[in-house]
């Protein structure tokens, strides 16, 4: 194995980026898949799964899968391509509907939420990353909803009431408390699961913490 410490950008194959905030350091090595990077798509897969088990309206792992991939994929590629994949993964077994596109350009801007975590994820910063994802995901799912609905009038004030009908109580406490609440609980309390899972294996098996 050689290590290269530079600041030049290196255009070769099989380089990977060793994980340290102080200096960059690159690794040469042949071996791709790593403990890490296994242990990285086991979560991420396994929380795609967590999508077919009964749950509360968008109580989901969905935001929690996006950050945790952006976070700790250190390839970019991979970042955006195994959250996709898992993420289409799950869809092709629950099924399609349209409001897919805005779903899924939702569920990329979060990946790179948590690209920008990935520096310092510290307990505020991802749980602020998980906040803006839940705002973000409302912002963008409800207004795909309402864009050509025969159900609210295709105005500001339609559009309003599209955003205020995503806010309202459920009166049946089964189903949660709205579809907002519901996906800021369901965002922190994944994204919590997965990062700290991480966290603690990491502390377990240090070999983890290597890129």
């Amino acid at each position: 194995m050689l290590i290269i410490k530079e600041k030049k950008k290196l255009k070769m194959e099989n380089v990977l980026y060793f994980c340290s905030p102080k200096l960059n350091i690159y690794i040469m090595d042949k071996k791709v898949f790593t403990s890490r990077l296994w242990f990285l798509l086991t979560v991420i897969f396994a929380g795609a799964a967590m999508r077919l088990v009964p749950h509360w309206p968008n109580f989901t792992p969905i935001a929690g899968i996006a950050l945790f991939g952006g976070a700790y994929l250190n390839r970019k590629y991979l970042a955006f391509l195994v959250p996709l994949v898992a993420m289409l993964l799950s869809d092709v077994v629950l099924g399609f509907h349209n409001t897919m596109p805005a779903v899924y350009l939702s569920f990329v801007a979060m990946v790179g939420i948590g690209l920008l975590i990935a520096r310092k994820p510290t307990f505020l910063n991802i749980a602020g990353a998980s906040l803006s994802a839940s705002i973000l995901f409302f912002v963008v799912t409800n207004l795909a909803s309402w864009m050509g609905s025969p159900y609210y009038p295709q105005t500001f004030n339609g559009l309003m009431a599209a955003y205020a009908a995503g806010l309202a109580f459920f009166n049946n406490g089964s189903e949660g408390i709205s579809f907002f609440a519901n996906s800021v609980l369901g965002d922190l309390f994944y994204t919590g699961l997965f990062f700290g899972a991480f966290y603690f294996a990491r502390l377990r098996f240090p070999v983890l913490a290597r890129c």
